[in-house]
C-alpha cells in the first residue's frame, strides 16, 4: 500500500512539474541539469529508479519529453480523484440517509449497486493506467537518462557471477564426461587387453593369435586415448591453427560437413571456444539428428567471431541437454550469445557470437 501511495503521489508531482519542464526547455535551458537532478530524485523515491547523472543535451532532451509523459499522467490520475470525490459524496449521502430522522424510502438501491459496480471496474482500468504511465515514466527515464554508474556494476557483477557459475558448472560436466570416455572406452579395452595377454601366457600354444589380437586392441586404446585427448583439447589448435582443427573434426563426422572459415584475428580462448561450438555440434547432429549434411559458417566482422551451425536432420534438439547447455555456458563466460533452433522436423540451426576481445 505505501509502494501504491508513492507511485500516485510521485506522479501527481511529475504532472504538477511538466509545466516547469516545457519552461525550461522554452526560456531556461541552462537550469536543464538541476530540474533533471530533481526529477531524479522523484523517479528514485517513486519508483526507485536508478538514473545517472545527465548533461546538460541529455537534461533538455529529457525534459522536452517528460513533460508530455506528466501530462499524460495528470490526465489519468485526474479520472482517480474524480472517482475518489464521488466516492466520498456516496458515502457521504449514505452516512447522512442511515442517521437522519428517518430512511429515505425513495433512495434507490438498485443504482447505488450499479455505480459501485461500475465503479470497481472504472477502478480495475484506472489502476492499470497508472501501471502504464510509471512504465513510460520508466522508459523515458532509461532512454534518456540511462542507468546510473551503481547500476552498470551491479548488472555487471550478476552477469560476473552467472557466468562463473556457468564456467564451474561447465568444467563439471567436462570431467564428468572424460571419466564416463575413459571408464566406457579406454577402462574396457585395456581390460580386455590385460585379459588377452594373459591368456596367451597361460597358452603359449595360442600365443601368436592372441598376441596378434592384443596389438589390435592396443591401437584401438590408442584411438580411444587420442579421441579423449581430442575432447579436452585438441592440440592441432595451437600447432596447425583454427581452420586444420576444424577439418580434422569434418574428417572424423560420419555426416558430410560444409565448413567456411576464414583467418581470424580473434585471442586464442574466442578460437578454442569456436571450435568447442562446431565440435559438440557436429558431434549432436551426427548422434541425434539422422541429418546427411551439415554446414558450417564462421565470420568475423564488428569485433564478433559468430558461428553457423545448421543439419537438415530431423530436429527436436534440446536446448537444455548436457552437450548444448555446456556450450552455452562456455560462451556466456565469454561475453557471446548462444542460441538453438531446433523446430520438430529440422532443420536445427545453432548460433554463437562471441566477442573479439
Amino acid at each position: 500500500m505505501h509502494r501504491a501511495l508513492r507511485v500516485v503521489v510521485g506522479l501527481s508531482l511529475g504532472f504538477l512539474t511538466a509545466g516547469v519542464n516545457v519552461l525550461v526547455v522554452a526560456f531556461a535551458r541552462k537550469w536543464a541539469r538541476p530540474v533533471a537532478r530533481a526529477e531524479r530524485r522523484r523517479l528514485a523515491w517513486a519508483l526507485d529508479l536508478d538514473t545517472a547523472e545527465p548533461t546538460q543535451e541529455r537534461a533538455v532532451r529529457y525534459l522536452a519529453v517528460r513533460w508530455l509523459v506528466g501530462l499524460f499522467g495528470g490526465v489519468v490520475l485526474a479520472w482517480l480523484y474524480y472517482g475518489l470525490a464521488m466516492v466520498g459524496v456516496i458515502a457521504y449521502r449514505l452516512v447522512a440517509g442511515a442517521t437522519g430522522p428517518e430512511l429515505n424510502a425513495d433512495d434507490d438501491w438498485v443504482e447505488y449497486l450499479w455505480t459501485a459496480l461500475v465503479g470497481v471496474v472504472l477502478l480495475y482500468i484506472e489502476v492499470q493506467g497508472i501501471i502504464g504511465v510509471a512504465a513510460l515514466e520508466e522508459r523515458v527515464a532509461h532512454r534518456f537518462l540511462g542507468p546510473s554508474e551503481a547500476e552498470l556494476l551491479r548488472r555487471r557483477i550478476d552477469e560476473l557471477a552467472t557466468s562463473r557459475a556457468g564456467i564451474v558448472a561447465a568444467v563439471d560436466a567436462e570431467r564428468r564426461r572424460i571419466e564416463r570416455d575413459l571408464h566406457d572406452g579406454v577402462q574396457q579395452r585395456l581390460v580386455a587387453l590385460g585379459m588377452l595377454l594373459g591368456r596367451a601366457r597361460r597358452k603359449p600354444e595360442h600365443a601368436a593369435e592372441l598376441l596378434a589380437q592384443a596389438h589390435e586392441e592396443s591401437r584401438h586404446v590408442l584411438e580411444d586415448l587420442r579421441e579423449v585427448a581430442w575432447r579436452v583439447y585438441p592440440s592441432a589448435l595451437d600447432s596447425l591453427g583454427l581452420v586444420e582443427a576444424l577439418e580434422a573434426v569434418a574428417d572424423r563426422s560420419v555426416i558430410p560437413v560444409r565448413i567456411s572459415c576464414p583467418a581470424l584475428t580473434a585471442a586464442p580462448q574466442v578460437e578454442t571456444a569456436v571450435y568447442f561450438v562446431v565440435c559438440e555440434a557436429v558431434t549432436n547432429a551426427a548422434k541425434h539428428s539422422g541429418a546427411t549434411m551439415i554446414d558450417v559458417d564462421i565470420d568475423e566482422g564488428g569485433g564478433v567471431v559468430r558461428v553457423r551451425v545448421v543439419d537438415d536432420g530431423v530436429g527436436g534438439a534440446d536446448p537444455a541437454g548436457g552437450g548444448l547447455a555446456g556450450l552455452s555456458r562456455r560462451v556466456l563466460a565469454l561475453d557471446g550469445e548462444f542460441t538453438v533452433t531446433s523446430p520438430a522436423g529440422g532443420p536445427t540451426e545453432i548460433r554463437a557470437g562471441i566477442p573479439c576481445a
